[in-house]
């Protein structure tokens, strides 16, 4: 019987059970021994799955390295997926400038490099700071230059940062998410911050919606794709999270790692899901 683990993190919530739950019951329906586990936990035989399939290992930013450590044992000896070199790129921000440099449409981000000194001139206008190695709006903050030097003098004494110009379309438009499962778009989220935020994820009071994507919208995720250290249809699954800068959708996040894929507003995404992974093997 095919083994399968999908790898979480400990500490477990009602996000991450409806992301998980329906997977694990997906692949269940098809015969196979799926179970899921925090990627941290070395009791699990990660050897002895046929596919380890990364999920909801939401903790890895604040242990970036040890996370990576683990992957790259994990494929060692097993299939995993996404694979290692899809997380190494994506787990740091830096990616942002590579995919620009590629004449992909992105947010225009600036990277400090750690233990740098502060720039005298980090921009004109409102901005927005936060840590290479974050997810979630962990660490993000918004203010003017003179607001936020002291403010990136600390996150630069912890890591790499990046500076980009706030995108004051958020507040109307939200954030458009594209989630691909397999070689195909699957469906598309509009997320919305709280009255008066600027930060959409749902824990910050974020709310959704769903969302038909247009062309061009497609057109910058499959670009931005592009650039992934493989071929786009080796990707089980993917998110692409899109703003708009003077009415045009540039990439604010590409989500390759552990991206919610907001499974439970798309029928059938589940199980699109499961088939994928199992097409890894």
């Amino acid at each position: 019987m095919t083994r399968v683990v999908v790898a979480g993190s400990r500490v477990r919530s009602e996000r991450s059970e409806i992301e998980t739950r329906p997977l694990v019951d997906a692949l269940a329906a098809r015969g196979v021994d799926a179970t899921d586990a925090p990627w941290d936990d070395d009791a699990v035989d990660w050897a002895g799955a046929d596919l380890v399939a990364v999920r909801t290992t939401w903790d890895y930013t604040e242990r970036r390295d040890d996370f990576l450590a683990w992957a790259g044992g994990v494929e060692a000896t097993t299939t995993l997926v996404n694979p290692l070199a899809v997380l190494t790129w994506n787990s740091h921000k830096r990616y942002l400038t590579e995919l620009a440099g590629a004449g992909v449409p992105v947010v225009p981000t600036t990277l400090l490099d750690a233990g740098s000194a502060v720039p005298d001139d980090l921009g004109a206008g409102a901005l927005v700071v936060k840590p290479a190695v974050s997810a979630g709006g962990r660490g993000t903050h918004l203010g003017s230059a003179q607001d936020l030097h002291d403010t990136v003098a600390e996150l630069l004494a912890d890591g790499d940062v990046l500076v980009q110009p706030a995108v004051e379309s958020i507040g109307r438009d939200g954030e458009v998410s594209l989630i691909r499962i397999g070689v195909s778009w699957s469906h598309a989220v509009r997320k919305l911050p709280a009255a008066g935020g600027f930060l959409v994820h749902e824990k910050h009071g974020g709310v959704l919606e769903d969302h038909t994507p247009t062309s061009r919208e497609v057109e910058v995720a499959e670009a931005a794709l592009a650039c992934a250290p493989v071929s786009r249809d080796a990707l089980v699954a993917a998110r692409v999270d899109l703003v708009r800068l003077d009415g045009e959708p540039v990439v604010m996040e590409l989500e390759l790692i552990e991206p919610e894929l907001f499974l439970r507003r798309a029928p059938g995404a589940p199980d699109r899901l499961a088939d994928a992974l199992l097409a890894a093997l």
